[in-house]
């Protein structure tokens, strides 16, 4: 077989669009605005529908990842648009280095496209592992700040909105917010500005200030986190819009924060150096890293809570929960982060997840279902569904079963706020413990 394929040159830079695909709608604008601030021209792509998940059938095996399906089916329909120039297109996909088959998604896709009729296409590596690099974007630190700051500004962004739209009294308030913000974000970006930390604190907290004026009516509600593989836990395409489902059934999401990946990703080659051997800086390189990236954490984490929102656990401190429950050389797709994220979720009051996975993933199904159980025995309260997407799940499936886990979470939501029977000897009951317990997280 012949594995020649064309590169993505330096020159290519001024000559060709770049399309992205859109796994984190808001992430992802922000990082495009970052690599159009480097030169480059990108273009996020926003196809969805039936046809995609068809031409990702069609051209890739149906054993591989269901993400991958999607992610090479959005790029073929885009290209089958006719909207572009292919011979000055390409095409932009991440690559991990792990154990995980997603590291292995730019070899299927460059079958597919040859398959499919567009071998002329290049397809950029964007990746910190050193692979592919006769066709990567070069790394270098003014890049590496921008996309950072993307991923961070787009954490907040998505945090701001999920803690305030279910709350709005002016329906479509926390979603237009979102949208100016996000603008205002991207155009900073793009002219190099918003990257430094003290423009980033600035930013923050500025953008946490505004969703803190959004008039609001805090009153309780069902609380629902979402975990699970990375692609279908943040794409709509790829879990059939499942925020929007839960706003609909009048829940409050966490999703948690893409940065909480990166910082995983960080963090595990200096694990792996101790539990296997490697030198001085193997060992202490990940630590060095962290610390960087902690500041801008305690950043955002201080912008939320001074304006009256919930911040995340910071990520030294969430690593260290699931010891004891699963090894930290778990570390395959989303690893010992999975289980982290989902005790996490429990103690901060989001005790009803969904744990979305692809089907057939076999590091989710281990580190995710597989730990439903032991993390039930730990908290009694956790109420936990694993959702299976693939090309043959249902979308009324998927959601019937949301369904009957939310039916559980109202029923505990119900009960906790009723007020006590009546004890012996007094003529009335005074609001549980449970009440009070609930409530006190609802403050802005």
């Amino acid at each position: 077989m012949d594995y020649t394929y064309p590169r993505f040159t330096p020159e290519m830079k001024k000559t060709h669009t770049i399309l992205m695909p859109n796994m984190a709608p808001v992430q992802f604008r922000i990082l495009a605005a970052a690599m159009e601030h480097q030169g480059y021209r990108v273009e996020l792509l926003t196809g969805c529908g039936s046809q995609v998940c068809e031409l990702g059938l069609k051209y890739v095996h149906n054993d591989t990842c269901y993400p991958a399906l999607l992610v090479i089916g959005q790029f073929l329909d885009a290209l089958n648009s006719g909207k572009y120039d292919l011979d000055h297109t390409a095409l932009i996909i991440t690559q991990t280095g792990g154990g995980c088959r997603a590291s292995n998604y730019i070899f299927l896709l460059r079958k597919a496209l040859c398959k499919a009729g567009y071998g002329q296409v290049p397809v950029v590596s964007l990746n910190f592992s050193g692979l592919d690099k006769d066709s990567s974007i070069r790394m270098d630190l003014p890049m590496i700040r921008g996309m950072l700051a993307a991923i961070y500004y787009g954490d907040l962004l998505v945090t701001l909105r999920a803690q305030t739209q279910p709350y709005e009294t002016e329906p479509g308030a926390a979603e237009a917010l979102q949208a100016k913000q996000l603008e205002d974000i991207c155009e900073k970006i793009r002219r190099g500005k918003g990257i430094s930390r003290r423009e980033i604190r600035t930013n923050m907290r500025t953008a946490a200030a505004e969703f803190a004026a959004v008039p609001v009516r805090r009153t309780p509600k069902v609380k629902v986190g979402v975990v699970g593989e990375i692609y279908v836990k943040y794409s709509p395409l790829g879990n059939n819009e499942l925020e929007k489902f839960l706003a609909s059934q009048d829940c409050e999401v966490n999703l948690p924060g893409m940065m909480g990946f990166i910082q995983y990703c960080a963090y595990n080659p200096s694990e792996t150096a101790r539990l296997y051997g490697g030198t001085f800086l193997e060992r202490h390189l990940s630590g060095v890293i962290l610390r960087y990236f902690s500041k801008t954490e305690r950043m955002m984490a201080d912008a939320l809570r001074d304006n009256g929102f919930h911040a995340p656990l910071p990520f030294d401190q969430l690593r260290r929960l699931p010891e004891g429950i699963i090894g930290m050389g778990d570390k395959m797709g989303e690893g010992w982060l999975l289980t982290a994220e989902m005790i996490e979720l429990v103690r901060s009051g989001f005790e009803n997840i969904v744990c979305a996975q692809p089907f057939g993933c076999l590091p989710n199904h281990i580190c995710g279902k597989g730990m439903i159980n032991r993390i039930r025995e730990l908290y009694p309260q956790a109420n936990i569904t694993p959702i299976d997407y693939d090309p043959s799940a249902t979308r009324v499936n998927q959601e019937n079963r949301i369904k009957l886990m939310l039916a559980v979470a109202r029923e505990r939501l119900a009960a906790a706020q009723a007020p006590e029977a009546p004890s012996a000897g007094k003529n009335g009951g005074a609001p549980s413990a449970e009440r009070d317990e609930a409530g006190a997280g609802l403050s802005h």
